[in-house]
């Protein structure tokens, strides 16, 4: 059933049966400074689009990923970071849609946004930063002190990955998290895959990002993230296992990249 199904990026993680990690290494909150010269590895204008597939129902949507602004958000130039799911199976509909207001320079989250729209359940998720204060709170909640002077959300997350350098198998792990509950995570980075998709073939590392989402799942959940090698990180596949359906995957089948800086 559609209603089971939770299809943003962000939230793609699961029982996902993977090979233990490398070795641990401590990392500091510490983002990737644009100031001092290291450019993101993607850029505003950025669109990527995605199949989505299960194992026990094919080919049941489309997603799209892209990076709109700049947008001002308390005196501060944000990025927005915008995650779009549809689905559909039968004649039911479901439909996700994640934002993440993200100070570019400082690599921080300063809004988040999550609404989600299936037929036996509707949520809408809003949470606020003040990094000056160092709090969050949810709508009309109570202020909660940041878990980090860098926050940030799970689709953030994903683009933050992007900026790992992928040259060496490890793992690492942040504390980055806005909420202390979902901290730490842990991110493996594994060999060099060669992934098949409808634009072209893509030498990736393979980054298993482990999840802690209290809210809905027990336990860790994992998320299998193909990054090419290219200079722009592109997530070229997404894979997860999903109550009901399976491992869901999501694919790139197509992508615009304003900057033209996706060469190898």
């Amino acid at each position: 059933m559609v209603s089971r199904l939770r299809f943003s990026v962000a939230a793609l993680a699961g029982a996902l049966v993977l090979g233990s990690p490398g070795r641990s290494q401590a990392q500091p909150a510490a983002p990737h400074d644009t100031t001092h010269g290291i450019r993101l590895p993607f850029a505003m204008g950025e669109v990527l689009e995605y199949q989505v597939n299960v194992s026990l129902g094919g080919n049941i949507g489309q997603g799209q990923m892209r990076v709109e602004g700049p947008v001002l958000e308390r005196g501060i130039v944000t990025w927005r970071l915008v995650s779009e799911m549809k689905a559909k199976r039968a004649f039911v509909k479901a439909t996700d849609r994640t934002t993440s207001w993200i100070d570019p320079v400082r690599f921080a989250t300063t809004r988040f946004e999550k609404i989600e729209r299936h037929p036996l359940s509707n949520s809408n998720e809003l949470i606020e930063m003040d990094i000056a204060a160092g709090t969050w709170r949810e709508a009309h909640g109570e202020a909660q002190v940041l878990a980090s002077q860098y926050p940030l959300d799970e689709l953030s997350f994903l683009y933050f990955l992007r900026t790992l350098p992928l040259n060496a198998e490890t793992s690492l792990h942040f504390n980055r998290h806005f909420d202390e509950a979902r901290n730490p995570t842990m991110v493996t980075v594994g060999a060099e895959e060669v992934v098949e998709t409808p634009i072209g073939s893509f030498t990736t590392r393979a980054v298993i990002m482990h999840v802690r989402d209290p809210k809905h799942f027990k336990g860790v959940g994992l998320i299998k993230i193909n990054l090419d090698t290219s200079a722009c990180r592109l997530p070229v596949r997404i894979v997860s296992r999903m109550p009901i359906v399976g491992i869901t995957t999501l694919t790139l089948v197509r992508r615009n990249d304003p900057a033209g800086r996706c060469e190898p």
